[in-house]
This record gives C-alpha cells, structure tokens and sequence, in this order.
C-alpha cells in the first residue's frame, strides 16, 4: 500500500497541472485572470464519461462586447471543464494592435495636411498683401505727383488725408460684424480696444498725452514726405524712405536696447552710403540735396514714431491699432486744423475758392492712404509682418516703372547704384535675430545630407551585387 500512494498522489495532482495549464493559455490570449473552473479530486465532473460536452456560462466582457469568444471544451478524462475565452478582436493577421499605430498614421498626416494647408494660405494671403500694399503706396505717391501739377499745398494735403484716419475703426468693426461669430455692440468693442490707453481706457488726460506726441510725428512724417516729391522723383523718394528700417534700429539699439546685430549696422552703413549717392546724382544740386533732406527727416520721424509706440503702448492687435489711428485722426481734426487755416490767410497755402480744388485727386490721395493703412495692419493678422516690408520695399520698382512710363525720369548710374544699394540695405535689415544660427544649421543639415549619399550609393551596390551572386548560387561581400 505504501508504495501505490505516490502513484495516487500523481493522479490526485494531474488535473490540477492541466488546469493551471490551461490557466496559462488563457493568460495568453488576453483574457482577464478569472476563476479557471477546476474539478476537485474525486468530484463529478461532466465529461467524456457522459457522453455530452456542455458549455458553461461565459465570462464577463470588460473591453469590448462585441469581442468573439473562443470556445474551449472538456475532451477526454482531463478533468477541465468547458468554458469560454476571451479573445481579442483580430483584423487580418496582425489584428487590433495595429489600429492605433493606423490612427496614429492618420492624425499625423491630417495634421501635416492642416499644417500645409495654413502656410499655403498664409503665403496666398501674402502674395495678395504685397500686391496691394506695393499698389497702393505707388498709387499714393503718383496721386501726389499729378495734384502738384494744378495744387500744390501740402500741409493741406496732409491734413485733409489725416482725417480720413478717423474711418478706420468704422471699417474694422464693419469685418468684425461680417466675420465674428458673437457680435458685440459698437462701445463695447470701442472699450475694448481702447485698453491700449491702459486699463482705464481712453480718458481724456491720457488723450491728450499718448495721442499729441504721435500725432505730431505722423503729420510730421507725411508733410515731410510730400515736401520731397515736390523735389525729387517718386522713385527717389521712396527709396530713400526705405531708409526708416536703419533709423528704427539705431533708435531701438539706444533707447531700447536691443540686441546688437553687426549685419544690421552694415545695413545701416549701406543705407547711409545710398542716401550720399543719390544727393550726388545730380552733382549736389540745390534742390536735390533739399529733397534728400526732406525724404531723410520723414523716414527718421517715421523710425521715432515707430520706437515710441513700441517704447510707451508696446505691441497692439488689429483692433487697437485701429482705435488709436482713428484716435489720432480725432486728434488731427480737432487740434490741428487751426494749422492749415493760418497757412491760409498768411497766404502761405492758398486758393482761390473750395470749388478750384482738384478733389478727386484729393480723395483718392486721402483713400489710398488710408488703404496702405489698413493693409499694414491687417497684413501682419493675415500674413507673415516681413511681407508688409516687401510690399513696402516693392513700392521703389513700381514708382520707378511709373516713371519711367511717364518718361520723368533718366536713371544714371549713380542713381541706380544707390537705388540697389538701398533695397539691399532694406533687405538685410529683414533678417531675423538668430539668422547666424538658422544659417549654420541649414549648411550642417546640407553636409549630413551629402555625407549620407555616399553610403546609400554603397548599400545599393551591395544590393545588387548580392542579388546577381544568389542568382548565380554563390554569396559575395563586396568590399567597403
């Protein structure tokens, strides 16, 4: 008897073997660690023995409901009974585990498609901006030129163009009813952008001190440069206005200290360079060297505009930059109009009657100012800012064909040299702050690429140098 108990022993513990066995094949095929049902030693346990195999209820589904369960049943005298296992939704033969690297797939590429899609119309926008902003400055400037033929007062003109400035808030709250979803009343939106002011919006102290400072240097701007194509060509003019990149980085390098960039002192250096060259064009002409000077001091109260808005109200979205230009254009009508009426009876800028005004060249000056306005600002929301400059920038060439059209222009070389020697200067000075850095990284990406050739090259001749030795029943490695 002692020596038939291990033997019982062995049978007792069999099933209990095979059913951690098939425990293990259930951890196997993902199912949840559930009660394998066993059969006790010496219990009825449903099996071969009668004849019928029954299938017992199944397990409880965490997952995924419609899941298909896997049926295992009782064969033989093994002591397991039948019961289900979960198995795992299977697609093809690789399954479920590749659904979220393909949804993964997916969303990276609709991302890249919503991300091209952007700088696509982005780049749209911005071929339309320069269009429009190179027209609408050309038009300006030859608008001008034609009114001096018959009218020449150009304070006046730089008065009357300024109140127009008034209409620009009207015509942004006007696209904010047309685009915005939830529309907001005229003074709230008023009081809201007002907050350029400060946090107490548009009192009348800070009125009259944030505005008058501005104001003063906008009229002093435009006059200055009406007073230059009185002298100069408008292809001069605006080239040498192009000069105000280089005086805002002067002004920002001092008063603001920015960070000091030596290809923007060369841009400096050239623009500097141009503005002598085109004063000798014309040998030094009295007339020339005025008129360089007026185009020079509206390009520099330009430059300071620039720095003090930076400098005292810091960066504004459309909207405030819509209320203030309109705030300066109340400014302008209601302090400065006394200006234009004393040049009036000193006989200073005079004319005979309201009606011998040309006003049609009057409004469309005035209009296509306000036009060049409202796309500065609505260029830099649509578009990339570096874009305004080159529709800015664009303006020399299209005054410059003009002109060359109306045949009031000779170009000599002088005046080439400093025309190209400019524009370069005002492209240098586009350049972003760590341009030496993207720089390095663009040549170094450029090696890794060249030095990644070579070995493609070798990895495809060992290809095919491999597949011709398969083909002929032998191996070879070819050589590095």
């Amino acid at each position: 008897m002692k020596k038939l108990r291990p033997r019982e022993i062995r049978l007792t513990w069999q099933p209990r073997s095979l059913a951690s066995y098939a425990a293990a094949i259930s951890v196997d095929l993902g199912t949840s660690k559930s009660s394998v049902p066993r059969c006790k030693p010496g219990a009825n346990c449903p099996s071969s023995h009668s004849g019928i195999s029954r299938q017992l209820s199944p397990l409880s589904v965490t997952e995924d409901s419609s899941a298909p369960i896997l049926e295992l049943q009782s064969r033989g005298s093994s002591g397991i009974c039948g019961h289900r296992v979960e198995r795992p939704n299977r697609s093809g033969d690789d399954g479920t585990q590749t659904n979220p690297e393909n949804s993964s797939q997916e969303n990276r590429m609709k991302a890249r498609c919503l991300s091209c899609s952007s700088v696509l119309l982005k780049a749209v926008w911005g071929l339309l901006i320069i269009l429009s902003v190179s027209s609408s400055w050309v038009g300006t400037t030859q608008i001008v030129k034609i009114t001096y033929k018959n009218f020449y007062c150009p304070f006046f003109m730089t008065w009357f163009s300024t109140n127009w400035n008034i209409m620009f808030f009207p015509v942004y709250y006007s696209g904010h009813l047309a685009t915005a979803q939830v529309k907001q009343s005229p003074m709230k939106k008023f009081r809201e952008c007002s907050r350029i002011f400060g946090e107490d919006g548009l009192t009348l102290k800070l009125f009259l001190k944030r505005t008058a400072p501005f104001s003063i240097l906008w009229t002093l701007t435009n006059y200055l440069y009406l007073l230059a194509l009185k002298k100069l060509t408008a292809t001069d003019v605006s080239a040498l206005f192009c000069c105000n990149k280089a005086f805002v980085f002067l002004l920002s390098w001092i008063v603001l200290k920015d960070r000091f960039m030596g290809v923007r002192i060369v841009a400096t250096i050239m623009a500097i360079t141009g503005i002598v060259m085109m004063a000798y064009a014309d040998n030094f002409h009295a007339d020339s060297i005025i008129g360089v000077a007026f185009a020079v001091g509206s390009a520099s109260t330009s430059a300071l505009y620039k720095v003090m808005f930076k400098m005292f109200l810091g960066s504004a979205n459309f909207g405030e930059a819509a209320h203030f230009v309109s705030t300066l254009g109340f400014f302008n009508l209601i302090f400065i109009s006394f200006t234009p009426v004393i040049l009036y009876f000193t006989k200073v800028e005079h004319w005979s009657s309201f009606a011998a005004l040309p006003w049609g060249c009057l409004c469309g000056m005035a209009g296509m100012w306000l036009v060049f306005n409202i796309l500065v600002n609505v260029g830099v929301v649509l578009t990339y800012p570096i874009l305004i400059s080159i529709g800015t920038l664009l303006s020399v060439p299209g005054n410059a064909a003009v002109d060359l059209l109306k045949q009031e222009v000779i170009f000599n070389v002088v005046r080439l040299a400093a025309t190209i020697i400019i524009c370069i200067g005002f492209l240098l000075m586009l350049l972003p702050e760590e341009w030496d850095e993207i720089t390095l990284r663009f040549i170094n990406s450029l090696k890794e690429k060249k030095s990644e050739e070579p070995v493609e090259d070798i990895a495809e001749s060992s290809v095919h140098l491999r597949s011709r030795s398969r083909a002929n029943g032998a191996v070879s490695i070819p050589l590095a």
